[in-house]
């Protein structure tokens, strides 16, 4: 049988037939350099280093200098029926990196994180909407050192949380970043950092404001960073504490205004009916009773477990991978369950607990049903579905859900009509 070339050169000339035949060559020795028609053999202890490789690069006190890596040779192919790749890279492996230098600037930033400082503004946010709730008049000192010593407490209760984590956020994908996690900080210096905190914001609580808010801030403290920290991973009641400790923050901004939590003989609790059921006018100087503040408390508690729930099922492989016992991971079914359970109850809250207790007046309970009924939709198909999808469509409707109940409560404020005082504003500039 004639060979390529020369069955070919009887219908193309001697320069068409030399080009096939460099083709076809170059053709077979590709194929036979695949690692699929000739495997190499690799000896399987070529894929590890000895111990020694680590430091036999480095002197003590000294990083390894990495010496230059070589192009990649390979082989000449003219005339040869194979093809081989050799490498010789020679880069030591580098035993430890040199850890960055905390410039002032890197260092506002570790505290930031160790704040966790999304979460300390909406825990001062909330603080600040007991005071704007507050019928009792509220000073610029009294505000501003409100502010101040609930930033401090929710900083020390972060930090603390974040020292007892260490070896847990380690484990997710979310938290891993975290700066004792990457060795950022020391855990002495985090340590002194919650300590400082942690005195200072309950003792300007005391000083500046009213013992009454400073034992409020040292109770969220110890909540946050004891109780529920240690029932992460040991039972889902963890949820329960942890929708305390976040409720806390109104009742401290109303006890700052000098504003009654417990009810006694002096403040008794006083229910405020709607007008066609109650012909007695409203007396103002009764909204300072303990049921407003109640009010507010259970709003903001049942508000974060659908927020939590749906947040901790998009989660739930890191908090099953860390060991954390939480709700979406033992029983996902309960966790939609409990959910919708909270944004079910909110309605009655809103409709009829917040207004009787005189916080708002019974006009909140009709424009909070509209913010309601679409939350308590979002949560029924999370509970019927169970599906990431409507897990992730609840938690951004907790969102925006606070900030307009928020808004509505303080728009409806017992004893402020903004209709009379924007038309009286109007009049003023008319004279």
């Amino acid at each position: 049988m004639q060979s390529a070339p020369q069955f070919l050169g009887s219908y193309a000339c001697r320069r068409c037939t030399a080009n096939i035949a460099s083709t076809s060559a170059r053709r077979c020795l590709a194929r036979s350099a695949s690692t699929y028609t000739r495997p190499k053999s690799v000896a399987f202890a070529s894929y590890f280093f000895h111990n020694s490789r680590w430091t036999s690069y480095a002197s003590p006190g000294r990083l390894p200098v990495p010496s230059p890596v070589p192009a990649r040779r390979v082989a000449q192919v003219a005339g040869q029926d194979d093809i081989s790749y050799t490498s010789s890279i020679t880069t030591p492996p580098i035993a430890w990196r040199r850890s960055e230098v905390l410039t002032p600037r890197r260092l506002f930033k570790v505290y930031a994180q160790l704040a966790k400082s999304r979460l300390t503004v909406l825990v001062v946010l909330t603080a600040m909407g007991g005071v704007a709730m507050s019928p009792l008049p509220a000073t610029a000192s009294v505000l501003f050192f409100t502010t101040v010593g609930t930033t401090l407490c929710s900083v020390a209760a972060n930090t603390i949380n974040q020292i007892r984590e260490v070896p847990y956020d380690a484990q997710m994908a979310r938290t891993r970043n975290r700066p004792l996690v990457r060795k950022a900080i020391t855990p002495t210096h985090a340590a002194g950092f919650a300590a400082v905190t942690g005195i200072a914001g309950p003792a300007i609580l005391w000083t500046m404001v009213n013992p009454t808010t400073a034992i409020l801030g040292a109770l969220n403290i110890a909540l946050y960073a004891g109780v529920y920290t240690s029932l992460k991973r040991t039972s889902i009641v963890n949820t329960w504490v942890g929708a305390v400790v976040g409720s806390l923050p109104p009742l401290m901004g109303w006890a700052a205004c000098g504003g009654h939590i417990l009810p006694s003989a002096e403040y008794p609790i006083h229910i405020f009916l709607p007008s066609f059921l109650s012909s007695v006018p409203v007396d103002l100087a009764l909204v300072d009773n303990p049921l407003a503040p109640f009010a507010f408390f259970m709003v903001l508690y049942s508000w974060q477990f659908p927020h939590f729930n749906a947040l901790s099922y998009l989660v739930r492989a890191s908090y099953a991978q860390a060991g954390y016992k939480m709700l979406s991971v033992v029983n996902p079914a309960k966790n939609a369950l409990v959910s919708l359970r909270h944004t079910l109850l909110l309605i009655p809250m809103c409709s009829v607990l917040v207004p009787l207790s005189g916080l708002t007046t019974w006009a909140f309970a009709l424009t909070s049903l509209v913010p309601n009924a679409i939350w308590a939709h979002a949560a029924w198909k999370f509970w019927r579905h169970g599906s990431e999808k409507h897990a992730r469509t609840t938690f951004h409707h907790s969102l925006w859900y606070m900030p307009v109940i928020l808004g509505l409560m303080m728009f409806h404020k017992q004893g402020v009509d903004w209709t009379s005082w924007i038309w009286g504003k109007q009049e003023d500039e008319d004279e």
